[in-house]
């Protein structure tokens, strides 16, 4: 009867060290989350938004680092023009940032 007694507050202890034991990888995950996962997760969606909302005449920077003014959008492309008379074609996915029209100061031309 004893041994008995003593296996069942062995079980139960075991229970609850498990528990405190597992408890400071559940407090890393949460910091992990709130303060890296949720950030990250709220700044790609701005930017998606960005993307998907961008307009003719607005200036774009493409991935590769082109600065331009978007002359015709599409679904899938944007054709940006880096020159006067200067267009090129970039996939719409690969676009960095999007300034609202006017929003850029104008070159030392």
């Amino acid at each position: 009867m004893t041994s008995l007694l003593i296996t069942a507050q062995a079980a139960s202890g075991g229970a609850g060290g498990f528990l405190i034991s597992i408890m400071p990888l559940v407090l890393i995950f949460a910091v992990f989350y709130f303060l890296l996962i949720r950030p990250q997760q709220k700044k790609m969606k701005e930017h998606q938004g960005k993307i998907a909302a961008v307009q003719k005449n607005d200036e774009v920077v493409t991935g590769g680092g082109l600065v331009g003014k978007a002359m015709k959008v599409d679904d899938e492309y944007v054709e940006v023009e880096i020159a006067k008379g200067i267009r090129v074609k970039a996939v719409k996915a690969t676009l960095s940032d999007v300034m609202p029209r006017g929003s850029g100061k104008p070159a030392n031309d």
